[in-house]
């Protein structure tokens, strides 16, 4: 059986899962942070 492709969403689910077990905050509000957090970081320029 071939496995499927591990997905941007699988690798946010599994690490906010894990963070919220540490932390006992919510999976879905670190999710959200962690996308937040990525798109923050997406817009921010590399200096040259």
């Amino acid at each position: 059986m071939k496995k499927s492709p591990i997905t941007k969403a699988q690798i946010y689910r599994a690490v906010a899962s894990s963070t919220a077990i540490e932390t006992g905050a919510s999976v879905q509000k670190i999710e959200q942070q962690l996308k937040k957090n990525q798109a923050q970081a997406k817009a921010v320029g590399l200096a040259r």
